[in-house]
């Protein structure tokens, strides 16, 4: 019984370490570096290799190394297998780190001032009190959640949306796409943390866009296929949108020369908003492996129904 690890240098050293010292009756191999692939029967990784089904005929479990599921071909894992997305504490805290920056920066014009920096003008802006700002995010799962309260703490008006009704003590939350027209009308500034399914691709676009109040901002960290980049840039020409700022596009890394790198009304980081750290997303992989040989749930299970 193996099990394999398909990631970073950094995190194989770490984890096989968590490994020795927590399950020391548990192999570990390294990719691509394996014995015998028929004795895989755990794999952690962002992508697995190619033909999985014959790769490692007796996979049991697939553990995604990220909070999400969606660069997994899911149709290429055997109905059989588990799939397990990443749960642990070093990805919720790096999202809620970058969301509240990111609402900082947006509140307090600092995209603007970076602009200006480069033409060395020296001009200041006035701004909204906290209070008067209304943050929505998109997504009250579990980084959503942490999130909202994180925003909250900073000052300002919160409220949620989700595809199924959620109850958040203080917080207004809408659900549904009936709902949808309401809870945009009252965000200025736009979170999307949702995850990537049939139903959010293409999500951010002109007619989402075109609901919010004139001048809103927008920060994406979902997955690049929910944002139609055309529509970003159209939106913030007519001045439908103020500002973005963006962790994620499609397709990624995004290419040399795409106009999005170029304006002054968006920041643009390279998925860097939440990542897999490696001693605590270790450490959450050894207790679902705990979970599986006592029989229990694992943490993280994937439904493949709904994608995530």
């Amino acid at each position: 019984m193996s099990f394999v690890i398909k990631s970073t240098a950094e995190r194989a050293e770490a984890w096989s370490a968590l490994f020795a010292a927590d399950l020391p009756d548990q192999t570990v191999e390294i990719w691509p570096d394996i014995a015998d692939p028929s004795a895989v029967e755990f794999l952690a990784a962002w992508v697995p290799p190619p033909d999985l089904a014959k790769t490692f005929p007796n996979l049991k479990v697939l553990f995604s190394v990220g909070a999400g599921v969606d660069q997994l071909d899911l149709s290429a894992v055997p109905d059989h297998v588990q799939v397990v997305r990443m749960i642990e504490p070093g990805l919720t805290d790096g999202m809620v780190d970058y969301v509240r920056f990111a609402v900082l920066a947006i509140h307090r014009g600092m995209l603007r001032y970076v602009a200006q920096q480069r033409e060395q003008v020296w001009k200041a802006h006035s701004y909204r009190p906290a209070a008067d700002l209304t943050v929505g995010i998109m997504g009250l799962g579990q980084l959503g959640l942490p999130v909202i309260e994180a925003v909250r703490a900073l000052g300002y008006r919160c409220q949620g949306w989700a595809r199924s009704r959620r109850d958040i003590e203080g917080v207004r939350t809408f659900a549904r796409q009936q709902d949808l027209d309401a809870f945009l009308e009252g965000t200025d500034i736009l979170v999307c943390l949702l995850p990537l399914t049939a139903e959010t691709t293409r999500l951010l676009a002109r007619p989402l866009f075109s609901r919010l109040p004139r001048g809103a901002a927008l920060i994406h960290c979902g997955r690049g296929k929910q944002l139609v980049m055309d529509d970003l840039m159209d939106a913030l020409d007519d001045g439908t949108l103020g500002a973005a700022i963006v962790d994620v596009t499609d397709p990624e890394p995004l290419p040399t020369g795409h106009p999005l790198w170029s304006r002054p009304d968006v920041l643009i980081t390279p998925h860097t908003a939440s990542i897999t750290q490696a001693d605590t997303g270790g450490r959450s992989i050894v207790e679902n492996l705990k979970r599986y040989r006592r029989g229990e749930a694992l943490e993280g299970l994937v439904n493949r129904t709904a994608g995530y």
